[in-house]
């Protein structure tokens, strides 16, 4: 193993790798994504087509089969499955989780748009949207009230949505669980036959009057104007003033053959948090986001929003998605102290320095691993945080018997940098077999197919980079701090290794001469005791 002389005997290049592996995992502990699930491009797509008063099977002849024709001639396809209501339909196309997603969007956009000059011209909406696993509300709140109107609360929930969806790392935002405001006209027809005004008229002018057509513009003595030639409504008042007809001695306005209020469209949601009347608003993260982050900016507009609210309405948060990702990394750190805690308890016999260069490695390599999963672009989620609280119980293997073995050479008399040399090349093929076993052991989670193999594949690469980095740093940093700051404590060790070898001596010394006096005995029992194992299961 040169790699180890090489450390040993080239200890400012060891520096340099050292403070440079120190300040990556830094870097990348401070900067990585953090976010509830893994991240990654799903080739599932959604055709939408909206066609007001076409009956299922309507919609099945004229527009999904169509289409179904058209996505079936594309390479790469699973599946094709369609479902259809009254005036409505969608189309889920799922293509192999090989397949290139951004290429396979343009080819269903590109089929869609040459099929739509063959599919019925009254078509109020025909959409493609693909699926993503970051379509997850991390923060749903609520405007809570029994008493205020449903327009007042759409009212707050639009300004609400105006004020996060403008924040860094916000995707979207959302408001919905209320009824849409509608202006209502209800029309007396004995006023429309007195005043001769007929439906059309009344229609007629509503639409005028609800348009915002751009006229172009006028340039007069080096300014420039903008002309419209209609206007959008933007009061009760301007609806009841629209002018239907006219004689000449006086106008008809929609006031005089109507009455005009304010109503609300089909009520298609009814949602209570905690037994109260409630109106939703939420907020969907960007890929590749610090979920605190964006957490901490929605909370600290939220709070300047509240201020703004009537009495009457309440704001809460029903929801943090951040909780849960700090609740798992919280039992990361937990576990990561109780790692080098046991590392210091477990290593006494070979001396506090020992103990503490071996500790090194923990977060070191925890580091690294953090700073190769941000590398291939992955993020801080729940199943990566799996990867390396399993880690932990693996990456410390590699630096405890490389230390153990230099100790064994400085008790035998060598000098630290010859300890630290020898002892690495001498045990190096085994730490490397030891952990490529670990490592391969892991690797079959890589080749799963489809979307569960991308969903997890941030867990065996967590374990593969961390115990990676472990090695690595078991066979250079570890020999050179053995070599500068391991001290020789004698050729029995010190109090505590003593008290191990005697209890060794007393317990393990007479089991291991009975059963390498008696074979067949030791084989049999063995395998007695893997059976059991395969009963339990």
């Amino acid at each position: 193993m040169k790699i180890a002389k090489l450390a040993v005997e080239r200890p400012q290049l060891t520096l340099v790798l050292f403070g440079m592996l120190i300040a990556i995992g830094i870097s990348a502990l401070r900067t990585i994504p953090r976010a509830e699930d893994p991240s990654f491009p799903m080739p599932v797509y959604f055709i939408t087509a909206v066609h007001p008063g076409a009956s299922p099977r309507d919609l099945e002849e004229l527009v999904v089969d169509p289409l179904e024709d058209r996505v079936r001639e594309l390479d790469d396809l699973k599946k094709v499955e369609s479902s259809m209501q009254d005036g409505f339909s969608i189309t889920v196309v799922e293509f192999d989780y090989d397949a290139d997603t951004e290429k396979k969007y343009e080819e269903i956009v590109r089929e869609v748009n040459a099929l739509r000059p063959e599919l019925p011209q009254d078509l109020a909406r025909l959409d493609v949207a693909r699926l993503r696993t970051t379509e997850v509300a991390i923060l749903p709140i609520a405007l809570l009230s029994e008493t205020a109107p449903y327009r007042e609360l759409e009212r707050l929930a639009e300004r609400l949505e105006d004020r996060l969806e403008v924040l860094p790392g916000v995707k979207e935002v959302e408001t919905w669980a209320y009824p849409e405001s509608q202006v209502r006209v209800r029309l007396d027809p004995a006023k429309l036959e007195q005043l001769n005004v007929p439906l059309n008229g009344v229609l007629g002018a509503l639409s005028a009057g609800a348009a915002n057509v751009p006229g172009g513009a006028v340039e007069q003595g080096g300014r420039r104007f903008n002309v419209e030639t209609g206007t959008h409504f933007e009061s009760l008042g301007e609806v009841q003033r629209t002018v239907i007809a006219g004689d000449g001695a006086r106008l008809v306005r929609i006031e005089d053959v109507a009455d005009v209020e304010w109503g609300y469209a089909e009520e298609t949601h009814q949602a209570r948090v905690n037994g109260q009347r409630a109106v939703f608003v939420t907020v969907e993260m960007r890929e590749n986001q610090n979920i605190f982050d964006v957490r901490d900016r929605a909370v600290a507009a939220l709070d300047a929003f509240e201020q703004s609210v009537p009495a009457e309405i309440e704001v809460a948060l029903i929801f943090d998605q951040s909780r849960n990702v700090a609740h798992r990394l919280d039992g990361l750190y937990r576990d990561f102290a109780l790692a080098i805690g046991l590392v210091l308890i477990t290593l006494l016999p070979l001396g506090i320095r020992a103990a503490l260069i071996v500790m090194i490695s923990i977060p070191l390599s925890l580091a690294i691993g953090v700073a190769l999963l941000q590398a291939v672009g992955l993020s801080l989620n729940q199943l990566s945080i799996v990867g390396f609280v399993i880690a932990l119980g693996l990456l410390v293997d590699d630096s405890i018997v490389v230390t153990e073995n230099v100790t064994r050479f400085l008790r035998a008399g060598a000098t630290r940098r010859e300890a630290a040399i020898r002892a690495t090349q001498q045990i190096g093929v085994a730490v490397l077999g030891c952990t490529a076993t670990l490592m391969l052991a892991f690797l079959p989670l890589l080749t799963l197919p489809g979307g569960a193999g991308k969903y997890i594949r941030g867990m065996p690469l967590a374990v593969i980079f961390t115990v990676g980095a472990s090695l690595l740093i078991s066979l250079t940093i570890i020999p050179f701090l053995a070599s500068v700051w391991l001290s020789n404590t004698g050729h029995e060790g010190n109090r505590a290794l003593r008290l191990f070898n005697r209890i060794i001596e007393s317990s393990y010394r007479p089991l291991l001469h009975f059963s390498l006096s008696r074979p067949l005995v030791t084989l049999l029992g063995a395998f007695a005791f893997c059976a059991a194992s395969f009963a339990l299961v």
